[in-house]
């Protein structure tokens, strides 16, 4: 098993965004199983040939969205992020609903404005 991240200098998406969607997306899928040790900030940069701050932020990002975690000197694996990223997508959602409630939006007011932003998000 090997990450395989594909880097479009021509996209007009940042170099860290397609990094950190690649392996967001390998590891949701299953392809970069729970515990898979990434290889080091400066190895993956050389790798790619992008700058070590471009991969740390990914790496950064990463992390905070509960897809990898670092262990110290011992290196930074694909953590198990189906769980985290579930709970923070029912957090944001109740925060939502609770928002919108007190805005006193209706139902279907609030049902709209989901589907509008995960357009937006999703592009479809």
């Amino acid at each position: 098993m090997t990450l395989k991240i594909v880097i479009d200098t021509d996209s007009a998406t940042a170099p860290y965004e397609q990094l950190r969607a690649q392996i967001s997306a390998q590891a949701r899928s299953g392809r970069l199983p729970v515990g898979y040790k990434l290889p080091t900030v400066r190895g993956l940069a050389e790798e790619l040939e992008l700058a070590a701050n471009t991969v740390a932020k990914a790496y950064r990002a990463l992390e905070s969205d509960g897809v990898i975690e670092t262990r110290g000197r011992n290196g930074t694996f694909v953590a198990a992020a189906g769980d985290a990223a579930a709970r923070e997508a029912a957090a944001a959602a109740a925060a939502f609903a609770e928002q919108v409630h007190r805005l006193g939006l209706t139902r279907a007011d609030a049902q709209s404005a989901v589907d509008d932003a995960l357009r937006a998000a999703y592009g479809k």
